[in-house]
């Protein structure tokens, strides 16, 4: 169990699971760059993220919901949890994303830590979340099911172990860096070879114009 000063944030579970080093330049070094997506992000959830409730079809859906773990040592906002009367899933987490659905698991395992979050302050267990995309303004559901439970606790677990030594590892140069928008400050393209050799190559000299 962790402590209140020792809860890292839940978003970075996504960093995380993208790109150990993108992780650590964020959450150990506090480097951050806005790109065109993240701005698109921000500005999006500041028109979800108002906290309140509303009542529908035997819905109650919490909005701007304060979340914590102190087994996974994470703590987060969700966007909104559904309170059903009667169903299968009496308590849901719903995570806004401003783009379109991905291959990839990395919104699932946001939901998914989101859904642990509440079993542990609720008491109860949580199979399902959903995930609604505002790029094609549909909802995804998401079950929430042992391999993804498995996938949090160890990026939590890496997460920790990574900011209680400060460490920021090495980058691995890969397609994923054109989607990264800390590409200029990681540098990957450097990886094995001397700094100085790296900026001879646009004509300057350790940074600087020659």
């Amino acid at each position: 169990m962790y402590s209140d000063d020792d809860l890292l944030p839940l978003s970075g579970l996504q960093h995380m699971a993208f790109c150990e080093r993108q992780w650590a330049l964020i959450h150990v070094e506090g480097l951050w760059k806005e790109s065109s997506d993240t701005l698109r992000g921000r500005f999006f959830h500041e028109r979800v993220d108002t906290a309140g409730y509303s009542c529908r079809a035997g819905v109650r859906a919490e909005r701007n919901v304060r979340l914590v773990s102190h087994r996974l040592g994470i703590y987060g906002v969700a966007d909104i949890v559904e309170y059903r009367a009667e169903g299968a899933f009496p308590v849901m987490p719903v995570e806004y994303k401003v783009g379109k659905p991905k291959v990839e698991d990395w919104d699932r395992l946001q939901v998914c830590a989101q859904a642990l979050c509440l079993e542990e302050m609720e008491g109860a267990r949580i199979n399902a979340g959903a995930l609604f995309y505002g790029e094609t303004r549909r909802r995804e559901d998401v079950e929430i099911t042992r391999e993804l439970r498995e996938r949090v606790a160890s990026l939590a677990q890496r997460m920790h172990e990574l900011f209680s030594q400060g460490l920021t590892p090495m980058g691995e140069n890969s397609g994923k860096c054109k989607r990264c928008s800390l590409q200029n400050e990681c540098l990957p393209r450097i990886i094995g070879r001397r700094v100085d050799e790296y900026w001879k190559e646009f004509g300057l000299e350790d940074g600087r114009l020659s």
